[in-house]
């Protein structure tokens, strides 16, 4: 089974990651078992200094499983190597109902536009975006011709979510 995506696109400071954590909680809560994918700008790291995992990645390990009885983790290290493609991340994921995106902000997926006032950018993205198909903003929006949705209207926009992607069918 394929699952569905959704992505939330906005520019840093528009409130994507607290969108997603909200959107993933309420479809997590009406049953739906749910994934994510964030998509970072920059070099990140999710070991501290020192640990064991660490220390294997620094010594050159391609792959560092962490592995508990309550989780388990693989880093894999690029070395160099291509960022992987979106659908080779997506295809890599355990089977679920539905994939919450966040960041690929170019990826041609449904998705909504989170934009605050504090963003770091304000430039719209839904006009030159044909997969944006929503709006969530902490502002009034005047002209908008895509729904707009109040960014903590967490409801409606979960709503929204699976109308679009045809989640309940």
């Amino acid at each position: 089974m394929t699952p569905k995506l959704f992505g939330i696109a906005g520019w840093k400071n528009s409130g994507k990651t607290g969108l997603a954590v909200r959107v993933v909680e309420e479809l997590t809560r009406r049953g739906f078992r749910v994934s994510t994918v964030k998509h970072a700008h920059h070099d990140f790291d999710i070991d501290k200094v020192g640990a064991d995992s660490y220390r294997h990645r620094q010594a050159g390990a391609h792959e560092v499983a962490l592995v508990s009885g309550t989780r388990y983790a693989i880093m894999h290290e690029l070395r160099g190597a291509d960022e992987p493609s979106f659908e080779e991340i997506i295809s890599r994921l355990a089977p679920c109902d539905i994939v919450i995106i966040e960041g690929y902000k170019r990826e041609p997926i449904p998705k909504i536009e989170a934009r605050r006032l504090e963003a770091a950018k304000r430039e719209p993205l839904a006009p030159s975006d044909p997969f944006i198909l929503g709006i969530a903003a902490d502002h009034a929006v005047e002209g908008a011709t895509l729904p707009v949705f109040n960014l903590d209207d967490t409801n409606a926009i979960v709503d929204f979510v699976i109308e679009t992607t045809g989640l309940n069918t």
